[in-house]
């Protein structure tokens, strides 16, 4: 009976190594052309290994980039974000003269942008992939991938304004109405192309109302109306405003 066990484990450790080949005597374009089999076949734990040791073996080699790149891209297909990121801004600041550069930074904002999370929780990454959208539109200005960078860029932002809202909400329900005035214009300086923009500007409209400052409330009514005539509330701030001047008079 224990042979027969040892033999089935001698046989299972050996299909487990039948898809791996011995890599002393490769070239390193071979050696990256296995590595490469292997990816291609989302063999995500071998192929870690062998880009590995392509880049230890051969650091001068015409590969070197090759290999480097497609460690970054093992670890953002196996969801390893933040190593993905480290294996790309390798990339970039060390191999500056790769063609992979611009698919590297483009990747580097990528892997941010998968730690990217919802708008209560802390935004680091988000605007880690901000920065690096942007750095990617800025020195890859007619990549195709621009677009996409900027649509990526434009949701990012818009959840930093849903936070930094938010934040004014809380601070208004808590009557630090100050302190909801600073967050609703926050939200409308850094943030006046989302959708939070104009409800944060309508909330302050209706703080300052009521903490009576007159002046505030009808220079914000202006702003309001030039920004977003089409609004919902601009025929509502659009009577408050001549009811104010008519109360001036």
């Amino acid at each position: 009976m224990k042979k027969f066990l040892f033999a089935g484990i001698i046989i299972i450790l050996a299909a487990g190594c039948s898809g791996t080949r011995n890599t002393a005597n490769m070239t390193p374009s071979e050696h990256f052309d296995y590595a490469m089999e292997l990816y291609n076949d989302e063999e995500y734990e071998l192929c870690l290994n062998e880009f590995q040791t392509i880049l230890l073996q051969y650091p001068a080699s015409t590969v070197n980039d090759d290999a480097q790149y497609y460690l970054g891209m093992t670890y953002f297909n196996r969801e390893q974000y933040l190593l993905a990121a480290y294996e790309f801004s390798k990339l970039i600041r060390n191999i500056t003269a790769s063609s992979f550069v611009p698919q590297a930074q483009f990747m580097l904002a990528e892997s941010y942008y998968q730690l990217s999370p919802p708008p209560p929780l802390d935004q680091t990454y988000t605007r880690k992939a901000i920065d690096e959208f942007q750095a990617f539109i800025d020195f890859f200005p007619v990549d195709p991938r621009v677009e996409e960078a900027e649509k990526k860029i434009k949701e990012m932002n818009t959840k930093l304004a849903e936070k930094e809202y938010r934040s004014a909400v809380i601070y208004e329900k808590m009557e630090y109405f100050n302190a909801a005035i600073d967050y609703y214009q926050l939200v409308l300086d850094t943030y006046h192309d989302t959708q939070y923009a104009p409800m944060a500007l309508y909330n302050k409209i209706q703080l300052e109302l009521a903490k009576d400052r007159r002046e505030e409330v009808l220079n914000d009514i202006t702003d309001f109306l030039q920004r977003y005539p089409e609004h919902p509330r601009a025929d509502e701030l659009s009577e408050l405003q001549n009811t104010l001047l008519a109360g001036n008079e």
